[in-house]
């Protein structure tokens, strides 16, 4: 009888993508699994028609194949019951468990394989002026080393680890459950295939203990808010010697009372007086490597007016170069004036009517009257 169209199995069409596939293989899977259809034998053809199907196109190699040539691609590799397309059986379906159950179907840790230390995270906030810069921190970090007493053994001195009884040393254990062989960790050495009779006293047989770290973290200069640093093995220490986990530095640049960042520039807002702002004034502005800069304000200057400062702002990150500095300007109107102020300011007030000196409100109390005739009309 000739075979189905392994998309027709799975129902999807034969443009769907690698996920597609995985769900649709899964809602199969799951509906003719022989565990929900005990002693029906169709069910149990379908369910390996599914797995079939699925060994051939989650393969990027095999589903070309399969495009191009259809079931005739695998037909001299033996099909699904030889070593071609379906030779595995049932790997497609153990991958799914193993997503979905870790290591219940042995997706988690294998055997014999050492338990890695965790990774630690340590947040550091520095400031912008550090930032610029760079500079060399040194933090204190709570974590796991390996243990003093027994170097990292976990067994007293003169005391050997001994082959677990339960596994034989594979650090995991089988069993025939229906249609599948389960595999799980072993309970007894938690899959290190060995254990200790003898533990160290210090560390209860794990082989590390609890100890503050201080280290010396290279902040490099241009480094922006967010940034992470990883230090390799400068995490906790794994069990029995395992090899340690990593280290992440996450970074935050802590607001500053002068300077606001945005990428590798940098803006400060200028207060200026009424006064220069009208007639024009040199005003000298602080920067972020800690000099001075000389600003040429030109008469009339307006609040929101920006100039810039090339090459005045942030270091950046792994190169020579610099990003640049924005001075805003801020017109400040003038408060607590002397009588002698007021009268100069109404003179002032007097003189300018009937000239041009304030274009943006003449413009605006412009527009105000023609909106207010146009109501009227």
């Amino acid at each position: 009888m000739a075979k189905r169209d392994y998309y027709e199995i799975l129902g999807v069409s034969k443009d769907a993508d690698a996920g597609a596939l995985k769900s649709a293989y899964r809602r199969m899977a799951m509906k003719y699994h022989p565990d929900k259809n005990q002693g029906d034998a169709e069910a149990e053809a379908r369910f390996k028609e599914v797995n079939e199907a699925y060994e051939v196109l989650k393969d990027d190699q095999k589903r070309a194949a399969y495009d191009r040539f259809g079931h005739e691609a695998f037909d001299q590799a033996g099909g699904f019951g030889g070593g071609g397309a379906g030779g595995a059986g049932f790997g497609g379906f153990t991958d799914i468990f193993e997503e979905m159950f870790g290591d219940f179907m042995g997706g988690g840790r294998r055997g014999g394989q050492q338990q890695r230390g965790a990774d630690l995270r340590y947040n550091l906030e520095i400031s912008l002026e550090d930032a610029f810069k760079g500079r060399q921190v040194e933090v204190k970090v709570p974590s796991s080393v390996v243990c003093s007493a027994c170097d990292g053994s976990g067994a007293e001195e003169g005391a050997k680890p001994k082959t677990c009884p339960t596994c034989h040393g594979a650090g995991k254990i089988r069993a025939q459950q229906g249609f599948f062989t389960i595999e799980r960790t072993c309970p007894t050495c938690q899959g290190q295939g060995t254990f200790i009779d003898n533990p160290c006293k210090l560390c209860n047989g794990t082989g590390r203990e609890s100890k503050e770290k201080t280290l010396s973290v290279n902040v490099p200069k241009g480094v922006e808010d967010g940034t992470r640093i990883r230090l390799s093995g400068e995490g906790e220490a794994g069990l029995r010697g395992s090899p340690p986990g990593d280290l992440y530095i996450f970074i935050s640049v802590a607001p500053h009372r002068i300077f606001q960042r945005e990428g590798a520039n940098i803006f400060c807002r200028v207060p200026l007086n009424m006064a220069d702002a009208t007639l024009g004034a040199e005003i000298e502005v602080p920067t972020v490597d800690g000099g001075r800069a000389k600003v040429k304000v030109p008469p009339g200057a307006q609040t929101g007016q920006q100039f810039r400062l090339r090459n005045k702002g942030m270091s950046v990150l792994q190169s020579a170069g610099r990003g640049d500095m924005y001075i805003e300007m801020l017109i400040e109107t003038p408060v607590n004036l002397t009588k002698r102020q007021k009268e100069l300011l109404e003179e002032f007030r007097k003189a300018g009517q009937g000239r041009s000196t304030s274009p943006e409100s003449e413009g605006f109390f412009s527009k105000v009257k023609e909106f207010w005739d146009d109501l009227t009309e």
